[in-house]
């Protein structure tokens, strides 16, 4: 029963017709830190697919032409400012 109980709380998390506290109302906990610590574990295989597609579009971003650089401004300066990515 406590996993079907597990199973009911993920799958009304992941419904966008639902909030957080509306799953913790259902559920019945008394704090909302309780219901996220089950609610939002996340699939592995999920975490898996996420990661590779972030990487394949960071490499699909690389390959591209670098953009000009603003006038003025020094090419390392600005790529710090941007998070590291390449211009």
């Amino acid at each position: 029963m406590h996993a079907l109980r597990h199973t009911a709380a993920l799958r009304m998390s992941r419904d966008e017709n639902l909030t957080l506290l509306d799953v913790q109302t259902i559920l019945g906990h008394a704090h909302l830190s309780t219901t996220a610590d089950v609610c939002l574990l996340e699939d592995e295989a999920v975490v898996i697919r996420r990661v590779a597609e972030h990487l394949a579009e960071r490499e699909l971003r690389a390959q591209q032409a670098p953009l000009p650089v603003a006038v003025g401004y020094e090419a390392d300066d600005l790529a710090v400012l941007c998070g590291g990515l390449p211009l």
